[in-house]
């Protein structure tokens, strides 16, 4: 089998690699270089079947690295998006597995993160509910959220539904999307009425 004929794609570092006159596939520049693959080159299937698998794992691997520098994911979150990509499982698994081996994934900081940054705005019922279409371990996300106590979380809820009815009128409609806004943020139907009725008093 001889390598006919390597094409340059676009501005980035891949090619289209034909074999035979036919598309072989696109390939990374960095697997290229290490088979010293060029022009005119006589190859064997066995060999270019390996070739197609690493450069599979190389560019996995490189996509989810580049994803992760842009923001904490799940591994699931990072398995899903990969999948939508179009890597084979094989590819993605260990892909997903070197992630792991390096610290680029790690469920417990990114539960802990989102925590942090959504404890402030939602319930914990909320926070968790997401946390686990994520793909979080469900024994994770329980021993991460019993560090917010029950009183921060009511203080968090005091604080939107203040926001929220500040300059507004209490009449029905109000108390209507009042109830449907902090019920969608996941909290306790007693404590939005219980605030509604504190607040509507103070107002009064």
């Amino acid at each position: 089998m001889i390598v006919t004929e390597i094409r340059k794609i676009g501005k980035g570092n891949r090619y289209y690699l034909y074999v035979d006159d036919n598309l072989f596939g696109i390939i990374e520049a960095e697997i290229l270089a290490r088979h010293h693959m060029k022009q005119g080159l006589d190859i064997g299937e066995k060999e270019l079947e390996k070739i197609k698998i690493e450069n599979g794992d190389y560019a996995c691997f490189n996509r989810g690295l580049a994803v992760l520098a842009k923001s904490m994911k799940s591994e699931k979150m990072l398995r899903d998006f990969l999948k939508g990509k179009g890597y084979p499982l094989q590819c993605i698994d260990r892909a997903i597995d070197k992630l792991k081996e390096y610290g680029y994934i790690d469920d417990e900081s990114f539960c802990e993160n989102y925590i942090a940054t959504y404890s402030s705005s939602k319930s914990k019922r909320k926070i968790k509910y997401e946390l686990l279409s994520k793909g979080v371990d469900e024994q994770i996300i329980e021993d991460k959220l019993a560090t917010v106590e029950d009183e921060e979380e009511e203080a968090v809820c005091r604080r939107l539904a203040e926001k929220y009815l500040r300059n507004k009128e209490f009449d029905l409609k109000t108390k209507q999307k009042y109830f449907n806004s902090m019920l969608g943020k996941g909290f306790d139907y007693s404590l939005i009425l219980k605030l509604w009725e504190e607040i509507t008093n103070d107002r009064d």
